[in-house]
C-alpha cells in the first residue's frame, strides 16, 4: 500500500509538472489579452488582471522568494555549525531554523509555474515521504546523483533533511566514526536547496516577471490559470498525501503517520497551517488584487465571501488539531477527519466553483481520482 501511494503521488507531480512547463512555453511568447466567459469587452477587465498579476509577481512571490532564499542562508550556517562539532545545543538552534525554512517553502509551493517547473522546485524540494532505504544506501556508497526526475525525489530536499537530522539517534550518527559521508550528504543536499531557490528567483526578477504580468487570458497556459490550477493542486495535496493518506483515506483507516510531511521533526501541522494560509494569502492577493477581487469584478460576490469564509473555517479545523499531528492521527482522529472535511470543501468551491467562475479549466491530474 505504502509504494502504490508513493507512486500515486509521483505520478500526480510529474503530471503537474507537465502543465506548468506548458505554462511557461505559453506565458514566454508574450502579451496576450482576452480572458473568461464572464467577462465583457472593454470593461476594464484587462487592465485589472495586469494590476493583479504585477500584485502577485511583486508582492507576493518574488518576496516569497527573497524570503526563502534568506532562510536557506541561515539553515546552511546552522547545518555546518552542528556538523563541525554535532551537540544537542546546536542541533536545538538548527532544529529552529529548519522549521522556519520549511513554513517559508509553503508560500512559494503554490507558485509552481514558470521558473519553478521548469527547475522540477517542488519535486526536488518537497516529495514526501523521504525513502529512508534509498537514503543510507546513498550514503553508504557515496554514490548518488540528485539531478534524476522522479528516482532522485525521495532522497533529497526538506523530507530528507527531516529524516537525518531529525529521525531517532540523528545527533549520534553524525559523530560516530562513519559519519563523514552522512555529513556531505547532508551538506550537498542544503547546497541544492540554495542553488535550486536561487535560480528559481532569479528567473523571476528577470525575463519571466514580464511574461508572467503580460499573459492576461484565463485559459489553458494562462497566468490565472496556472495560479487557479496551483490552488486547486495545493488543496488535492492538503486532502492527500499532507493529511488524508497518512490519515488512512486509502487504505481502509489504517493509519501511516510516517508518510506525512515534516514527520520526524513533528512540524507536520505547522507546515499544513502555514500551507493553507499561504494559500488563502495568494487568493485574496494580500493587501492587493487577488483571484478574490477578481471574483467580485466578475459579480462573484457571493462565491467569493464564501470560499474566504471556508479557508477560516479549515485553517481554524487543521490549528484545532493536537500536535504532533502524526500521534493525532490516531488520538484525536475525530478532530483530524473534521479538518479533512473542511478542506475537501474548499477544494471543491475552488476547483468546480471558482474554476467555473473565472473561465479556468482544471487540468492537472488530481492525487487520489475522486
Amino acid at each position: 500500500m505504502l509504494s502504490v501511494m508513493f507512486r500515486k503521488k509521483t505520478v500526480a507531480i510529474f503530471s503537474m509538472t507537465l502543465i506548468a512547463l506548458l505554462t511557461l512555453i505559453a506565458c514566454s511568447k508574450g502579451s496576450s489579452t482576452g480572458g473568461g466567459e464572464n467577462e465583457e469587452p472593454g470593461d476594464g477587465v484587462d487592465e485589472f488582471k495586469s494590476d493583479m498579476l504585477k500584485n502577485y509577481s511583486d508582492n507576493i512571490i518574488i518576496p516569497a522568494f527573497t524570503d526563502l532564499n534568506d532562510k536557506i542562508g541561515t539553515l546552511e550556517t546552522a547545518v555546518h555549525a552542528f556538523l563541525d562539532a554535532p551537540d544537542q545545543t546546536k542541533h536545538n538552534a538548527l532544529k529552529a531554523s529548519f522549521k522556519n525554512v520549511y513554513v517559508s517553502y509553503q508560500n512559494i509551493s503554490v507558485a509552481y509555474f514558470g521558473p519553478s517547473a521548469a527547475l522540477l522546485l517542488n519535486n526536488y524540494l518537497n516529495t514526501f515521504p523521504a525513502v529512508p532505504s534509498k537514503i543510507e544506501a546513498g550514503i553508504q556508497s557515496g554514490n548518488y546523483n540528485f539531478n534524476l526526475p522522479v528516482s532522485s525525489d525521495s532522497i533529497q530536499g526538506f523530507p530528507t533533511l527531516d529524516y537525518l537530522l531529525f529521525s531517532e539517534n540523528a545527533v549520534a550518527k553524525f559523530s560516530d566514526a562513519n559519519s563523514a559521508n552522512r555529513k556531505k550528504y547532508v551538506r550537498d543536499i542544503v547546497s541544492r536547496i540554495k542553488a535550486l531557490t536561487a535560480n528559481a528567483q532569479t528567473q523571476w526578477t528577470g525575463s519571466y516577471r514580464n511574461s508572467f504580468i503580460t499573459s492576461l487570458k484565463t485559459d489553458v497556459g494562462s497566468s490565472i490559470g496556472a495560479l487557479v490550477n496551483q490552488f486547486a493542486f495545493e488543496l488535492d495535496a492538503m486532502k492527500g498525501p499532507r493529511i488524508g493518506w497518512p490519515f488512512g483515506k486509502q487504505s481502509n483507516g489504517i493509519v501511516f503517520a510516517d508518510r506525512c510531511e515534516g514527520y520526524y521533526s513533528g512540524i507536520t501541522g505547522d507546515l499544513a497551517v502555514a500551507n493553507l494560509k499561504s494559500l488563502k494569502n495568494y487568493f485574496i492577493g494580500n493587501s492587493g488584487k487577488g483571484i478574490s477581487d477578481y471574483l467580485v469584478l466578475l459579480k462573484k460576490d457571493q462565491l467569493n465571501t464564501t470560499v474566504v469564509n471556508q479557508f477560516e473555517t479549515a485553517i481554524s479545523a487543521l490549528q484545532a488539531i493536537p500536535q504532533p499531528t502524526s500521534e493525532a492521527f490516531i488520538n484525536n482522529a475525530p478532530l483530524v477527519e473534521e479538518a479533512y472535511k473542511q478542506v475537501q470543501k474548499l477544494l471543491t468551491l475552488i476547483k468546480t466553483d471558482v474554476a467555473s467562475a473565472t473561465g479556468v479549466q482544471i487540468t492537472y491530474m488530481d492525487n487520489d481520482g475522486d
